[in-house]
């Protein structure tokens, strides 16, 4: 417990001290920030171990509680994890190996939650191993006694056909464990689905002290691309920018958790130009969607850049007034966050906000954390504006989300052309307020200032 609490106690100061402008959670961000310093490797794994250890003394405990839930059987094989699984492996198993069963059991009375892996491997110090081959071959026969040893009321499993977070167990692998249960023991199964939505979910204060760091490296890279040293108009496609910025990430030794894109908006050009690749000219605004990952959390970021034309210091007044709608959307949804609303409810009433105030919303925004399309309700999709059915999902406090949205306006020195003004910003909702991770776009990024 020294160790862990040193570990903690280190990273907070770290990020405390890189980032003491995002930790005051400045409203408009620093176009081009200075690159944080990356983490070792080796660092980075103690870290995470540390945050695990200290999730399972937490969050776990409170999650099974909360459900009147005892125990939580989790069943994974190699290269094929359970989304749950993959955040519960210590830093240096990357995978589960060959079969990896973890059981969580709470024996009451407050008592410590039991961290017990069922496999051949172990799991470091995070779980206590429980299976001798020599002993009892059978791995679920294991699993069987473990289970009439500690009697549990229910026994959660990841069954859920609402959401893949929650239905990671494998047909096969419920199969195998149902033949091994008694009638008796089947009788207590139950979905894990709010175990699992919860656990994935929930930011603790320690991640919280170190996201805005993660999320300051992603704007730093955002603001290296959208320069006049990376972009050059007339020969700079827009697959070029892509392919930088998935160059840079993978040469900071970060993560990327989809393919970047960049879209080109130009006058007089309806829509936008990003299937094909397209030569970026003077004149264009350019949109990025970009995330990393970095110490298991994962950013998602959408930024807005314009290109001078000769003579100009600043975008047109009517993309930047675009960008100002955009923004007073993002307030709409943000302002509408309560503990207990659903997304459905949070969307409809953001949407109705939006457009009493003259504003053309579209609202498709989503909690972050271990997956960048994250665990938790869903507030609108692109294609969806009044009902998600994961948008039924009660917000609750503690959860990193990902604002996406756009605005909709005519742009009058286009000629009165219709613009998607989009935008992604990573926010936490503490169950109070919602504030930027490390503050949102408020002007464009300037392709060829001086």
């Amino acid at each position: 417990m020294p160790r862990l609490k040193s570990l903690l106690g280190g990273a907070a100061a770290f990020a405390m001290v890189a980032l003491a402008p995002a930790a005051l959670a400045q409203e408009e961000q620093s176009m081009s920030p200075a690159m944080p310093k990356i983490m070792s490797l080796r660092d980075q794994a103690q870290l995470r171990d540390a945050w695990l250890e200290r999730r399972f003394e937490t969050v776990l405990p409170q999650l099974m509680r909360e459900n009147g839930i005892d125990m939580w059987v989790l069943i994974a094989r190699e290269y094929l994890e359970d989304p749950v699984v993959s955040t519960m492996l210590n830093a240096t198993n990357l995978r589960a190996r060959r079969r990896t069963i973890l059981i969580y059991f709470d024996p009451g009375a407050g008592k410590p939650i039991e961290r017990l892996v069922v496999s051949k491997h172990g799991m470091g110090n995070l779980y206590q191993p429980v299976w001798d081959m020599e002993k009892q071959p059978d791995q679920f026969a294991r699993v069987r006694e473990l289970i009439a040893e500690r009697n549990p009321k229910k026994i959660a499993l990841n069954i859920s056909s609402l959401t893949a977070f929650g239905d990671g167990l494998t047909h096969s692998q419920y199969a195998d464990l149902m033949k091994a249960l008694t009638p008796e023991q089947q009788g207590r199964i139950v979905s894990g689905y709010p175990l699992a939505i919860g656990w994935l979910e929930t930011r603790t204060p320690e991640e919280m002290k170190v996201y805005p760091e993660i999320v300051r490296v992603a704007h730093a890279i955002i603001g290296e691309g959208f320069s006049s040293a990376v972009v050059k108009p007339g020969v700079t496609t827009n697959e070029d920018l892509v392919w930088w910025y998935r160059q840079r990430v993978a040469d900071l030794g970060l993560g990327s958790w989809f393919h970047p894109s960049v879209e080109v908006t130009r006058k007089g050009v309806p829509g936008v130009l990003r299937e094909k690749a397209s030569v970026i000219q003077k004149g264009d605004m350019l949109r990025v969607d970009f995330g990393i990952a970095y110490l298991n959390l994962m950013t998602d970021t959408q930024h807005v850049a314009y290109v001078l034309r000769d003579g100009e210091t600043d975008a047109p007044a009517g993309l930047k007034a675009g960008l100002r709608e955009n923004n007073r959307v993002q307030d709409a949804v943000t302002s509408e966050f309560r503990v207990g609303a659903t997304g459905n409810e949070v969307l409809n009433r953001a949407r109705a906000k939006a457009i009493a105030a003259g504003l053309k919303p579209t609202i498709y925004s989503h909690p972050i954390g271990y997956h960048g399309h994250g665990a938790g309700s869903s507030i609108g999709l692109s294609e969806e504006q009044k009902f998600v059915p994961t948008g039924e999902y009660k917000l609750r406090p503690n959860i990193a989300w990902s604002i996406e949205l756009m605005a909709t306006k005519a742009v009058p020195e286009w000629g009165g052309q219709m613009v998607d003004f989009k935008s992604e910003e990573d926010a936490f909702f503490d169950g109070k307020t919602v504030r930027y991770i490390d503050g949102r776009q408020t002007k464009f990024h300037l392709i060829g200032a001086r």
